[in-house]
């Protein structure tokens, strides 16, 4: 595993926030003692931590958790793409060494499909706030007990009876550890159930009930994502009060030209009969549909067309409203309605632009002044 510093873009890890500790990679046997090292080296610079591993030894996860537990303000789940790695994989065996110098490096940071397994967890909730973001993964299996035996192979009867006193002693030192970090033992039950060969996804229900993140509501940051379609993107997982299961929303903004733009709105299917978006008591624009996507069908999308000066209106704002309003059963309108933070969106739009074909006006200019020439 490799412990850096990252500076990003204004806002990049949260507002009024442009630096982040990056923890990536497998905890290995020395990583603990690595990370003290690290730790000791910032002094008093109190930074997240943003964790992208996919596990490995977990005592020395268990150390780590330990050592952070108290230094750093919040732990996260995400990735950094470091820019001076330029065109080397950031996996490679360049970029990695430029991770481990201890310069200070630049990127971007990425929570969309980046994930803490294994015993990875176990390291971040070391830290005294944890959130994970409604993209990003955090996953469980059993601990494999490794033995090492010194002067042949044992009988089976001796590798099983010590395989069993390594399985009780990993889960005494878990049990522990999720005790003295606040998080339930429900956690420690579930992973027992897990095989060491598979893993387990938390759901965004059992992220809450085990006290990892206990959020009603989560949301990312607006990103541009490039794709079939550049897009600029955002996902919020919601639990309405009285509700028992979280709400997974997302929000897509791509353009036909740099004047003309799609918003959609993607949702789990339910009885709802009118969908709109507002800003500071503004007067609501409503979207349009809605119609079935995915292969399930499980999902439903809302759309509307709007140019660049609407759009911006809209979104261009600090915060939105989604309000939502169901027919109840004795056919009552029951709105419900959503405030989003549009952290991230001048820059998430700029990137966006930059991809956009010109408006028919911008293209017939640009062939004359090219003509002129």
């Amino acid at each position: 595993m490799a412990f850096y510093v990252v500076k990003g873009a204004p806002g990049a890890c949260g507002s009024d926030c442009d630096t982040w500790i990056e923890a990536e990679g497998k905890v290995e046997a020395d990583t603990a003692a690595r990370l003290k090292t690290f730790l000791d080296r910032l002094r008093d610079r109190n930074l997240p931590i943003y964790f992208a591993s996919p596990g490995g030894n977990l005592d020395q996860a268990i150390a780590m958790g330990n050592l952070l537990h108290g230094r750093t303000s919040v732990a996260r789940v995400g990735r950094a793409m470091v820019q001076e790695c330029g065109f080397e994989a950031q996996d490679s065996d360049v970029c990695v060494k430029l991770k481990r110098s201890g310069r200070e490096l630049h990127g971007d940071l990425f929570t969309s499909g980046a994930i803490c397994a294994s015993a990875c967890p176990y390291a971040f909730f070391g830290v005294a706030v944890h959130e994970v973001a409604p993209d990003a993964i955090l996953a469980i299996h059993s601990p494999k007990v490794i033995l090492n035996f010194h002067g042949g192979q044992p009988e089976a009867f001796v590798i099983a009876a010590a395989n069993q006193r390594g399985r009780e002693r990993a889960d005494r030192v878990a049990s522990a550890y999720l005790a003295k970090m606040g998080i339930d033992a429900g956690l420690l039950a579930l992973t027992r159930t897990v095989k060491f060969e598979d893993i387990h996804v938390l759901t965004r229900e059992e992220i809450a009930r085990f006290g990892i993140d206990r959020r009603e509501f989560a949301e990312t940051a607006w990103r541009f994502e490039r794709g079939t379609f550049n897009m600029v993107r955002k996902i919020a997982t919601v639990r309405a009060p009285g509700e028992t299961s979280f709400r997974l929303m997302q929000w897509r903004v791509t353009c036909f030209n740099t004047d003309r733009f799609a918003l959609d709105f993607q949702r789990p299917v339910r009885a709802g009969a009118l969908v709109a978006i507002t800003h500071g008591g503004a007067s609501p624009v409503y979207f349009s549909g809605p119609s079935l996507v995915g292969s399930a069908s499980n999902f439903e999308q809302w759309g509307m067309r709007l140019i660049r000066s609407r759009l911006d209106s809209l979104v261009g704002q600090p915060q939105i409203e989604i309000t939502e309003t169901a027919v109840a059963s004795d056919g009552r309108m029951l709105p419900q309605t959503t405030k989003l933070s549009n952290e991230g969106w001048d820059g998430a739009l700029e990137r966006l632009l930059a991809t956009c074909p010109p408006t028919r006006e911008a293209a017939a200019v640009r062939s004359s002044e090219a003509a002129a020439k």
